[in-house]
C-alpha cells in the first residue's frame, strides 16, 4: 500500500521549506524548473489552461515532470491556502529514491494518476 505519510516524511526532512500565501503562484505552465515540491502544510490548486483540474494537500507532490525528462511545467500551481512547501532538486530526489524505494513508487503513482486525470479533462 502506497502512503502519503512516507512522502510527507521525506519532505519534512528537507531544509528551508518555502512559505506561500493564499493565491500565490508557485510556478506557471510553460516555465522551466529544476525541482519538485511536496506539500508539508496547506493546499495547492493545479490549473491547466487557467482551469482548476485538481486540489492537492499535505503529503502530495507536484512538479515532478521536470525531474523525469519533461522540459517545462505542464500546468500552473497556485497556493489555495497558506502553505509550507519543501522541494527536491535532482540530487536530493535521487538520494530519497535510493534511501526509500517506496517514495519512488509514491511519486510514480502520483505522476501517472495526475497525467491520466489531465488527459481525460482535455
Amino acid at each position: 500500500m502506497l502512503s502519503p505519510v512516507i512522502t510527507l516524511s521525506i519532505f519534512q526532512k528537507q531544509p528551508n521549506p518555502q512559505a506561500c500565501s493564499t493565491g500565490e503562484v508557485i510556478f506557471e505552465e510553460g516555465q522551466s524548473g529544476d525541482f519538485m515540491f511536496g506539500i508539508v502544510e496547506g493546499e495547492v490548486e493545479i490549473l491547466v489552461n487557467n482551469k482548476v483540474v485538481e486540489t492537492i494537500s499535505a503529503g502530495e507532490v507536484f512538479g515532478t515532470g521536470v525531474l523525469v525528462g519533461v522540459k517545462n511545467r505542464t500546468y500552473t500551481a497556485i497556493a489555495k491556502t497558506d502553505c509550507k512547501l519543501a522541494f527536491l532538486d535532482e540530487k536530493r530526489f535521487l538520494f530519497a529514491v535510493q534511501e526509500t524505494p517506496m517514495f519512488a513508487l509514491n511519486v510514480i503513482k502520483n505522476y501517472s494518476e495526475r497525467l491520466s486525470r489531465m488527459q481525460h479533462m482535455l
